[in-house]
């Protein structure tokens, strides 16, 4: 297992639409999904913070998803196959940290189709914060980041802010590139 280094905002793999998986129970899917795992939890013991992670965040571009809410949860392939009510929320990102912002609109609840970690299909009905954890996470398989639900000039404050932050990080540190919003 490995863990990985978290990719940014302005990195161009997360504007990507990932690939689908077409051999799920492969030793490299599973490969992956144990280095999103450890990779979430380096995160959470170095941050306090974090509760699901997906493939391209880790640089692989596939359609994989790991969430640890109530218990773990792996996902391939997954689709939203239905989604009712509405909550306005404050969301953020391990891919632009420390920038939280409202109002981002999820549905309430949600029920998703996917593949789990050992290949077999099974649906999920989530409400609450695993469903909005699921939504954002599915949002970035298909290139899409919260900062994309802001307005334009919550979008160029956050650019702003993240400039300054690499400007001020010291220059071993790997950074953020100008984010492209």
């Amino acid at each position: 297992m490995t863990i990985h280094r978290i990719r940014l905002l302005g990195d161009p793999i997360l504007r990507a639409r990932c690939e689908p998986i077409t051999k799920p129970k492969s030793t490299a899917v599973r490969v992956i999904l144990d280095d999103m795992r450890e990779t979430l939890r380096d995160w959470q013991s170095r941050f306090g913070s974090g509760r699901a992670i997906a493939a391209p965040q880790i640089g692989a571009p596939v359609r994989m998803v790991y969430c640890e809410m109530d218990q773990p949860w792996a996902l391939i392939n997954p689709e939203i196959i239905e989604r009712s009510g509405a909550l306005e929320i404050e969301e953020g990102c391990l891919s632009v940290p420390g920038i939280f912002d409202t109002p981002t609109t999820r549905a309430e609840r949600i029920r998703v189709r996917a593949l789990g970690r050992d290949g077999k299909p099974f649906e999920l009905e989530a409400s609450g914060l695993l469903a909005i954890c699921i939504q954002h996470e599915l949002d970035h398989l298909d290139g899409k980041l919260f900062v994309d639900y802001l307005s334009e000039l919550k979008r160029n404050r956050i650019r702003r802010k993240l400039e300054k932050d690499k400007r001020n990080r010291p220059a071993r540190v790997e950074g953020v590139r100008a984010p492209a919003l």
